[in-house]
């Protein structure tokens, strides 16, 4: 499974992530793909996202249980600590 959020997304890109995700809330989109597709997905939301901000979010064999990636600005960022990732606010 994987979970993208996207905040002042473009509405072309908004358009694109509803044919691929069904868009649970505004700015929240869900579906069930392989690595291959969540890549191609997720290519299309970094070269579309502008001035806005996306995370992505996806199931994976890690301790967590999933794992993530970001773009854009936003007071978030991913930070490792031994091998676990978490999010911590930006100074």
């Amino acid at each position: 499974m994987m979970v993208i959020v996207v905040e002042n997304a473009p509405p072309r890109l908004r358009g694109r992530l509803s044919l691929w995700l069904a868009e649970a809330r505004a700015g929240v989109y869900v579906g069930v793909y392989a690595r291959r597709t969540r890549e191609r997905i997720w290519s299309e939301v970094k070269s579309l996202i502008g001035d806005g901000n996306a995370v992505i979010a996806w199931s994976a064999p890690t301790d967590s249980g999933f794992a993530f990636d970001a773009i854009g600005e936003s007071r978030r960022e991913p930070a490792d600590f031994d091998g676990l990732t978490l999010v911590r606010f930006k100074p």
